[in-house]
């Protein structure tokens, strides 16, 4: 039987030598992305082409390989959702025999007799890049050691660099945060820097560049990227100014700036104005949708300054609103990578929701409780209300508390809070009922802190480093703050907007060593933008109400940042009007934890659902309950199973939590599978192992008292915990904590082999799931 390889070898291979291909031209088995994470340090299915096709740096085609005896388009469709990805506009399908090209741009395909040569296929992209776009792609990319460009790097930095090529002068690229778009610009800069291009001609003179941030802590994170043109850069603030006697600095090509310290303010014209207006031929505008656009803001009045250089925008989430319409200023992105493909692609680290509910969600004012500031102004406070119309500080103890109860000890965690006073307090509560004794365990990282807070977060970013654990924050951390190992965040605040909502999430995405994913714990509802149409789709924009038709815009609320060079007053929220003490006698609980696991698309799914979705995956993996009774009660069957379950999307922490949901936390994880695949009656596991105790015939085999003594001794284990005792990695455990010593030890009341021991072991876990 011939096999896919010998269709490659004997067929394919030649075909593309008798086209001109050379093995510079062909990536052979090329495998792009890593897989979704999943738990355990496993992943999912990496994305995988038989052949790529390029030529000056740019894919052409993707040939998908079948074996000879099956149809040649058999695997089209995988093919063609890779060649997407890759952004490659031809498609080939063969089975040696026959080969099959599909066009993705005018979606029509045929049948042909040869491959297309290098020179034939890539004129076909002729109108994609111009003779300057094209050098551009030639240059590579600057790398250090065995680093590599993502797929979705390089497609980024090439369609930029396409569209400066084309002469575009208004360009946006929209990737999911933590997914590189600082090295992309830097990339970027490289290439225009190697041909030196400018905005008036090519080769002449290398450019000016301006990088815009609007933080200091987003400038000095690209300043750390561009580091290998460390001689060519140079930050434009006041110290540096006034170092030069009040004249702004030119003797550089690489300028970096947070706006608020080159705009104007209080009566001072900005550092801009010193500029020439056709100074800088590239500007750069870091998380753009922040303002860059908004025909009132400081950025705009900067980009209109420089309105002669092309304007390059990086943000993970444009925004469409009456004020700020990124698409508008800039035109559709030339390039867009998603949250969920990040996720998907196993770039990104997936995320599961608790949503949390209290008894205090809703809050009506009785005579117990005491108004120490303001008056009541409505009778029925909403969860929304919180911290900005009414202060309710027993309420934010019983979230602290609650946060402590639902992490890990040591898990770095950010708190977002409603405003500055809020971030206080939870930071006070948490302190409150911590075990940790250090006094840094938590802390508020606000513009309020200035120099110590910016300190207490680099600490906080710092892997090595446990403390602080907790941060809590209003504003300040929503946008751009690396920080890799964040297993949580906590929202305990009311997000107005989807781009805010994205900002969040991002900040727990960013992969790191042993964080198989992280978890959005939410005590307010903003998890319910999960379920927005807008989510991970399209930017927002102005849309009909839903009873009505006309359009009635937003209003445009600042998403100014806490605590940089010129940034606001600290005050991000107005004080509310109401505080009051609540009754002594009012009892204060959480009444739900909801765990919410999420879908391929990032949508967080109802219990129902995730359960609809489990039962669909059942048939492809058992027929018969007495299949799956085989299987468990083998653990080498058993463990392949569960690695099956986790790669279509079930862990074992997820089916321990539909136990929980099934009132079968005493029950077997096989009683719930059988259950909701053949609605077969669920057992307890101490119903289970008093069956297999009642079987003297089981133990009778086993001379020696000291072998049936350690067979009880894993049933005693298996009714405390579960299968997961039954593994065969927790044989050696199992016999230490018995007390019969080594495995030799074991080995010896077992008959003397070790492989009988492992008989018995395997033979009381038939037991278990056989014996009624």
């Amino acid at each position: 039987m011939r096999s896919e390889a010998d269709t490659r070898a004997n067929y394919i291979d030649p075909a593309l030598v008798k086209a001109s291909w050379q093995a510079g031209n062909i990536i052979r088995e090329h495998y792009f992305t890593d897989g979704r994470k999943l738990t355990g340090g496993t992943r999912g299915r990496r994305c995988f082409v038989d052949y790529l096709l390029y030529k000056d740096n740019r894919y052409l085609a993707v040939i998908e390989a079948k074996k000879e005896s099956e149809h040649p388009t058999k695997g089209l469709q995988q093919a063609i959702e890779y060649a997407k990805k890759l952004n490659v506009r031809f498609v080939y399908s063969s089975n040696g025999k026959q080969i099959y090209e599909l066009d993705l741009e005018t979606g029509r395909g045929d049948y042909i007799n040869q491959y297309p040569t290098p020179f034939e296929l890539s004129r076909r992209y002729d109108d994609v890049s111009s003779d300057i776009g094209q050098e551009l792609r030639s240059i590579p990319f600057l790398l250090e050691g065995v680093m590599q460009p993502r797929y979705y790097q390089e497609l980024a930095v090439n369609a930029a660099t396409d569209a400066i090529g084309q002469g575009k002068s208004r360009i946006l690229l929209t990737l999911a945060t933590g997914t590189g778009k600082t090295f992309i610009a830097f990339q970027i800069v490289h290439k225009l820097f190697q041909a030196r291009w400018n905005s008036n001609n090519l080769g002449l003179r290398r450019p000016r560049i301006l990088f815009l941030a609007d933080r200091n802590i987003l400038a000095d994170q690209a300043i750390n990227t561009f580091n290998p043109y460390e001689k060519d850069l140079i930050k434009i603030n006041g110290d540096e100014v006034r170092k030069r006697n009040g004249v702004v600095p030119t003797n550089a090509h690489i300028f970096f700036a947070i706006y608020q310290a080159i705009a104007e303010r209080e009566n001072i014209d900005g550092y801009y104005k010193a500029y020439p207006r056709d100074f800088f031929d590239l500007v750069m505008i870091d998380e753009c949708h922040r303002g860059a656009a908004n025909e009132a803001g400081s950025w705009r009045a900067i980009l209109d300054h420089f309105n002669s250089a092309v304007h390059l925008g990086l943000t993970a989430t444009p925004k469409r609103t009456d004020n700020v319409d990124t698409y508008e200023y800039f035109g559709k992105p030339a390039y867009v990578y998603s949250l969920k493909e990040g996720i998907n692609d196993g770039f990104l680290t997936p995320y599961r929701v608790k949503r949390v509910r209290t008894n205090l969600d809703e809050l009506v004012l009785t005579n117990g409780d005491v108004i120490i500031e303001g008056e009541a102004s409505q009778d029925l406070y909403q969860v929304a209300d919180y911290d900005r119309k009414i202060i309710v500080d027993e309420r934010t103890e019983l979230v602290a508390k609650a946060i402590l109860d639902n992490i890990n000890l040591l898990e770095k965690t950010i708190v977002f809070c409603e405003n500055q006073n809020h971030a206080l307090t939870m930071r006070d509560m948490i302190n409150k009922y911590k075990t940790i004794r250090d006094p840094h365990y938590c802390v508020r990282v606000t513009s309020d802190e200035g120099k110590i807070g910016r300190e207490l977060l680099e600490k906080f970013q710092d892997n090595d480093k446990d403390i602080p654990t907790i941060i809590t924050s209003s504003q300040m951390l929503t946008t751009g703050v690396d920080a890799r190992n964040v297993r949580n965040v906590v929202l305990d605040r009311t997000v107005g907007s989807m781009v805010e909502f994205k900002q969040i999430v991002g900040r727990g995405t960013r992969i790191f060593d042993g964080k198989d994913y992280f978890t959005i714990i939410d005590f307010r509802g903003a998890t319910n933008k999960f379920y927005d149409e807008e989510w991970d789709g399209e930017p927002e924009t102005l849309r009909p109400k839903d009873t009505g038709g006309d359009i009635t815009p937003e209003p445009y609320v600042s998403e100014q940042p806490e605590g940089d060079e010129g940034g606001g007053t600290g005050s991000d929220e107005p004080k509310p009007r109401l505080k009051v003490k609540l009754g002594q006698h009012r009892e204060l609980k959480v009444i739900d934890v909801e765990i919410r696991y999420i879908d391929e698309n990032g949508k967080p799914l109802t219990i129902q659902e995730f359960v609809e979705k489990l039962i669909q995956q059942l048939p492809g993996l058992f027929k018969s309950v007495d299949e799956l009774r085989d299987i468990w009660s083998d653990p080498d069957l058993r463990e392949q199973l569960l690695v099956k379950l986790v790669q279509v999307g079930f862990n074992r922490e997820q089916l321990s939590t539909l136990c929980r949901i099934f009132d079968a936390d005493e029950c077997d994880i096989f009683d719930l599978l059988a259950f909701l695949a053949f609605e077969q009656p669920m057992a307890t596991r101490k119903s289970r192992a008093d069956a297999v105790r009642k079987s003297s015939t089981f133990f009778d085999k086993y001379e020696q008292e000291k072998a049936k003594q350690f067979l009880h001794f894993v049933l005693n284990r298996y009714e405390q915990t579960g299968a997961t005792e039954l593994a065969r990695e927790r044989l050696p455990i199992l016999i230490q904590l018995s007390g019969l010593g080594t495995i030799k030890d074991a080995s010896m009341v077992f008959g003397g082999k070790s492989a009988y021991l492992l008989t018995a072991f395997k033979q009381l876990q038939h037991q278990l799931y056989h014996v009624n």
